[in-house]
C-alpha cells in the first residue's frame, strides 16, 4: 500500500499569497488546499492523513489565533503561522497555544518548507500514536467485565492472591482471567500490559475497584 500524500492547508485572505504558496507546496510533491477565510476552512471535513495548516494571523471576521483555538483538539494537524504584522506578544501567544512556527512576511521559502516538513513529521507521529491507541482500545473492549477488573488490579501491582481476595474469587480463577487478559491484549509480559494500561489511562481503575470492595 502506497503511503498517503500529506496535505498542506493554507488559509490566507490574500489571493496572490495563496496562489504562490499553492505552487511552492505542490513543487515539493505535497497536496494542498487553499482557503480565503477561517470559516471556509472550518467547513472542510477533518482529515486523518498527515497534514498541517499554514495560517495567516490577520483574517477577516475570524482571525488566525481564534481559529487556532477552535482547532485545539486537532493535534494531528500542526499549525504554522505567517503574518505581515508580527510582534513578540503575538508570537508568544501563538507558540504557547501549540504553533510549530511563526514566520513574518516576507519569509525565505526554505524556512517555510522546513517548518512544513517538521509539522508533517509531527502529524505522522501523532496519527501513528492514535492508530496504536485505537487498536489497544479495541482489544480492551473485547475483555469481559471481570477481565477488566482483574487487569486493573494486576497493573496496579496486586498479586493473584490479593486480586482474588478483593474480587471475591479464587486464585485459580484469577490466573485464568489473567491469562485471557494477556492473550486478548496481546501483551508479551506484565510490563507490556502495564504500559498498555498507562496508554489507555487505566492507572486509577485498580484504586477505584479497591475502594468499591472496601480493600
Amino acid at each position: 500500500m502506497a503511503p498517503e500524500i500529506p496535505i498542506v492547508f493554507v488559509v490566507d485572505d490574500d489571493v496572490s499569497v495563496r496562489e504562490a504558496l499553492e505552487a511552492l507546496i505542490r513543487s515539493e510533491g505535497w497536496n494542498t488546499e487553499i482557503f480565503a477565510s477561517a470559516e471556509a476552512f472550518l467547513a472542510r471535513p477533518r482529515v486523518f492523513t498527515p497534514s498541517c495548516l499554514v495560517l495567516d494571523v490577520t483574517l477577516p471576521d475570524l482571525n488566525g489565533l481564534d481559529l487556532q483555538k477552535l482547532l485545539a483538539d486537532r493535534i494531528e494537524m500542526p499549525i504554522i503561522f505567517i503574518t505581515g504584522y508580527g510582534d513578540v506578544p503575538l508570537t508568544v501567544r501563538a507558540m504557547k497555544a501549540g504553533a510549530v512556527e511563526f514566520l513574518t512576511k516576507p519569509f525565505v521559502e526554505e524556512a517555510l518548507l522546513n517548518a512544513i516538513r517538521d509539522a508533517l513529521e509531527r502529524s505522522q507521529t501523532e496519527l501513528n500514536c492514535e492508530a496504536e491507541i485505537g487498536m489497544l482500545r479495541g482489544r480492551y473492549t473485547a475483555l469481559s467485565r471481570r477481565e477488566r477488573e482483574v487487569m486493573a488490579l494486576v497493573v496496579c501491582g496486586r498479586l493473584n492472591k490479593q486480586v482474588g481476595a478483593e474480587l471475591g474469587i479464587s486464585e485459580i480463577t484469577v490466573k485464568a482471567h489473567r491469562g485471557r487478559v494477556m492473550q486478548k491484549m496481546q501483551a508479551r509480559s506484565l510490563a507490556d500490559l502495564v504500559n498498555m494500561a498507562g496508554r489507555l489511562r487505566l492507572a486509577s481503575a485498580g484504586s477505584d475497584i479497591s475502594a468499591n470492595t472496601g480493600a
